[in-house]
């Protein structure tokens, strides 16, 4: 599942951030060209230069950016106003690699380490998610508006409202990251029918098959 994600044209389900960035220069350091592609079952975005060599991954975490690169992990902390995160970590990424400060991992070799779906069910919490009493309330919480809007959790736990969670459609074969935040509709009213990008089944449907909607 994540490697027909991956493998497919960079072009991620919610953002923009697979399109292609433009040759740039930082100073005297010539940045090569990049494109973001499709997140992974993580719900990290590959940062990929020429013949699919990914530079790093880039992931979100309680509105700050992270990257995961050869050197390890690092904070790049909130984007600017009105600039994507995944557009700040992919510049970042492609001046570093350009400096010399990183290096790149063949594609394949990323998809070879990405971990498989989950067969049965996933862990309650997330494991950035410390284990509290507010936590485990929220996850079952969650866990039950995704069980009755058909969605699958694919892999960990709830992350909390506002970060990316790897879902599964159980209306459509629609995979990709969502926000809890976004599921849970707002004011007592259920969520957008229209579900995800492309959508899904078609909110008529999508209404005559969820009680919420009735």
């Amino acid at each position: 599942m994540t490697t027909r994600l991956l493998a497919r044209p960079a072009t991620a389900p919610d953002t923009e951030a697979s399109r292609l960035t433009a040759l740039a220069t930082e100073g005297s350091t010539t940045v090569p060209p990049y494109r973001v592609g499709a997140p992974d079952i993580q719900c990290r975005y590959p940062v990929i230069i020429g013949e699919n060599q990914v530079i790093g991954r880039a992931y979100r975490w309680h509105r700050d950016w992270l990257v995961l690169t050869t050197e390890g992990e690092r904070n790049l902390r909130r984007p600017p106003k009105g600039t994507p995160g995944t557009e700040m970590a992919a510049a970042h990424l492609a001046q570093q690699y350009a400096a010399g400060q990183i290096g790149s991992v063949p594609l394949h070799q990323v998809l070879a380490d990405s971990p498989a779906p989950l067969c049965g069910p996933v862990p309650l919490l997330h494991p950035r998610m410390p284990v509290n009493d507010r936590n485990t309330e929220s996850a079952e919480t969650a866990f039950g508006g995704l069980a009755a809007h058909h969605w699958r959790a694919v892999l960990t736990g709830f992350p909390g409202s506002d970060n990316h969670w790897y879902l599964s459609c159980e209306l459509c074969p629609w995979e990709g990251p969502k926000f809890w935040s976004h599921l849970r509709g707002r004011n007592g009213q259920p969520p957008s029918p229209r579900r995800h990008k492309g959508g899904c089944i078609g909110e008529d449907e999508v209404r005559r098959l969820i009680p919420a909607y009735q």
